[in-house]
C-alpha cells in the first residue's frame, strides 16, 4: 500500500470554534481548599483554560510537526499517521518510538533531533537514529479507528507493518504505557524485524501475585518502590475503569467540551509526574497534547483502546505468560506507577543487556526528563550494538 504525504494544519474555524467554547464554559463548584483530593484541581483547571483561550499558539505545533516529514499509511485496516525524522548518517539505526495515554508524539519532540543528528547534540555518528514515530491508531493524526475489536495486538501489528512499508525491516523499538505493552508485543510476536526493546515501563507482572515465591529475590528497595506505587495506582485508576468498560459514555463529554478533555488529561500529567505539574512541564507542552486530541476528535477512540484490550484479554493489567528474547532495555523512573523487580523481569525477558533508574522523572519521561532519556535511549543502542 501506498504512502501518502501528510502536514498537520487545522482549519481556522476549528481554532476560533474552541476559543469560543472555552469562554462559555460552566464550572463546577468545589469545596474549600480541596485541591487535586477530589480529582482535577478547579483553580488549575480554570488557569489552563484561559491560558488556552487567550495565549496558546497550535500554530507553533504544527510548525514542530512539520519540521519533519509525515505520513500516513494504512495498517491492520486502520489509519496510522507518523513523523519520519531521518538521520543524516548513512548508517543511522532506524528506531520507532510509541507513546501511550494520554500521551502523543508531541513528548518527544525534545528528543527527535538529537537521536536524528547526534553529533550536533553531544552524542557520536554511531548514536544516530531514523527516528519514527507514530500515532496508535485510534489516537491524534491517525484519526479515530473506524473497526471494533482494534486492540493493542493489533496496535503493535500496524505499527510493524508501517515499519515494513517504510522499508525498516530491522528496527529498535522503544515504549512506554502502551507504547511499551506494543513495544513488548512487537519483540514477542515480531522478533525477527526487531534489534532490540527499551522500556520506561516494564510489565512483567507476576501471573499469581499471592505465590509466596514471587517475592522472593525481590530487594527491600524494589518492594518498597513497588508498594508505594502500588498505593498511588490503587487511587489513580478510576479512569481505566470507565475507559475499559464504557467508554463511550465518557466521549460524550470530552468530545462536546474542550474543559472536560483537559481536566481529564491534566489530572493524568499531575498525578503522574514526578515533579510537581508546574515543575514538570509548561502550559504549553500540556496544552500541546491536549489540544492534538481536541483538534482531531479522537479522545473517544482513543480510551476505546483500552475498552477493546480488556475484551481482547491483553489489556496492560492482564496476565501475560508470553516471554521476550531480543536484547532489551530498561530505565525506571520514581514517578512512574509501575515500578518492576528485576527478578521478575528476567523471568519473561530473557536477554537484559541494560538496566537503569533515572534520579527523576515519571510516567511521561521523554517530556519530563528529556536529557537523562535520551542518554540512557543511546546508552541502550551502545549496549545492543556491542553484542
Amino acid at each position: 500500500m501506498s504512502i501518502e504525504p501528510f502536514e498537520a494544519s487545522i482549519p481556522d474555524g476549528a481554532l476560533d470554534d474552541v476559543v469560543e467554547r472555552l469562554s462559555r464554559t460552566r464550572w463546577p463548584d468545589a469545596l474549600p481548599d480541596a485541591g487535586w483530593g477530589y480529582g482535577a484541581d478547579l483553580e488549575t483547571v480554570a488557569a489552563y483554560a484561559e491560558y488556552w483561550r487567550t495565549s496558546f499558539d497550535w500554530r507553533a505545533v504544527e510548525a514542530k510537526f512539520n519540521a519533519y516529514e509525515q505520513g500516513v499509511a494504512v495498517a491492520e485496516g486502520e489509519r496510522v499517521h507518523f513523523l519520519h525524522a531521518r538521520s543524516p548518517e548513512p548508517d543511522a539505526t532506524p528506531l520507532v518510538i510509541t507513546h501511550g495515554w494520554p500521551g502523543s508524539v508531541v513528548e518527544f519532540f525534545e528528543i527527535i533531533e538529537p537521536l536524528r543528528n547526534p553529533t550536533a547534540h553531544g552524542g557520536t555518528a554511531e548514536d544516530a537514529y531514523h527516528v519514527i514515530c507514530p500515532h496508535i491508531p485510534g489516537y491524534g493524526f491517525s484519526g479515530p479507528t473506524r473497526t471494533a475489536g482494534f486492540h493493542v495486538d493489533r496496535a503493535a501489528a500496524a505499527i510493524d507493518d508501517l515499519m515494513q512499508q517504510l522499508g525498516y525491516a530491522r528496527y529498535l523499538a522503544q515504549g512506554g504505557d502502551w507504547g511499551a505493552v506494543i513495544t513488548r508485543r512487537l519483540a514477542e510476536a515480531h522478533a525477527e524485524h526487531v534489534i532490540g526493546a527499551h522500556f520506561n515501563m516494564l510489565f512483567a507482572l507476576p501471573t499469581d501475585m499471592t505465590a509466596p515465591e514471587v517475592w522472593e529475590g525481590v530487594t527491600p528497595k524494589e518492594l518498597e518502590a513497588f508498594s508505594r506505587a502500588s498505593t498511588a495506582v490503587a487511587d489513580g485508576t478510576g479512569y481505566s475503569a470507565i475507559q475499559g468498560t464504557k467508554p463511550q459514555t465518557l466521549a460524550f463529554g470530552m468530545h462536546d467540551s474542550p474543559v472536560a478533555l483537559l481536566a481529564w488529561q491534566l489530572e493524568k500529567f499531575e498525578s503522574w509526574s514526578d515533579a510537581s505539574l508546574e515543575d514538570a512541564f509548561t502550559k504549553d507542552q500540556v496544552l500541546a497534547n491536549v489540544a492534538l486530541y481536541w483538534f482531531t476528535e479522537t479522545a473517544h477512540s482513543a480510551s476505546r483502546l483500552y475498552c477493546e484490550s480488556m475484551r481482547a484479554g491483553n489489556y496492560a493489567a492482564d496476565p501475560w505468560s508470553g516471554r521476550v528474547d531480543v536484547p532489551v532495555g530498561y530505565c525506571r523512573y520514581p514517578g512512574e506507577m509501575l515500578q518492576t523487580p528485576r527478578v521478575w523481569a528476567e523471568k519473561r525477558y530473557a536477554d537484559i543487556v541494560h538496566w537503569t533508574e533515572a534520579p527523576s522523572g515519571g510516567h511521561f519521561a521523554a517530556f519530563e526528563n528529556p536529557a537523562f532519556f535520551l542518554e540512557d535511549l543511546r546508552a541502550f543502542g551502545r549496549a545492543v550494538r556491542a553484542r
